[in-house]
Order: structure tokens, then C-alpha cells, then sequence
């Protein structure tokens, strides 16, 4: 529904704020991640993350790539794309 409607960004907008006054409330950031974490930029994504913002974030990145095609809902625009992607992730958890 939110892609037919066009209000996907300001769905996602409110569980952002929700999430950052939660923290913010409780007087700390939130967890840090300690799970290894693969991370995967698609051209077409409303927002293409950094390599630098990724580090930053995820202190246990173990894998980043920029796809060469998909977007925001890469798993179904490219799936063959994205399985690579997440094959690659986990590649190095065997």
C-alpha cells in the first residue's frame, strides 16, 4: 500500500522518530550491533549509504558492496542480484 499511495518515506520517517525518542528518552543510544553484518548499496535506493556510514554503525561489518543494479526493493526489481548479495555476505561466516 505504501507504494501505491506514494507515502512509503513518511511511514518510514515515523518508526525513525519513534525509534530515536525511545533511545533518546531512555538516556542512551541504542545497542550496539555485535552480529557480523553484511551490507549491500543498490543504485536506485532512496538513500545510498556510504561505505563510512555503514563502519561507523555496524562495528562488526564484514561485508559491504555497492550492487550494480535494484533499488529499495531489490529482492523483487533484481533477485539475482540480491541473492548474490546475500550469498556473498555469509560467504565468509562459513
Amino acid at each position: 500500500m505504501y507504494w501505491l499511495t506514494g507515502t512509503g518515506a513518511s511511514a518510514a520517517r515515523s518508526y525513525w522518530e519513534s525509534a530515536r525518542a525511545q533511545a533518546l528518552a531512555a538516556g542512551q543510544p541504542p545497542p550496539p550491533v555485535k552480529i557480523p553484518v553484511g551490507f549491500s548499496t543498490f543504485p536506485d535506493e532512496i538513500f545510498a549509504a556510504p561505505r563510512s556510514w555503514a563502519e561507523r554503525s555496524y562495528p562488526t561489518l564484514t561485508y559491504f558492496h555497492d550492487a550494480g543494479k535494484g533499488g529499495h526493493f531489490a529482492a523483487w526489481e533484481e533477485p539475482g542480484v540480491f541473492a548474490t548479495e546475500i550469498r556473498a555476505a555469509f560467504n565468509s561466516l562459513r
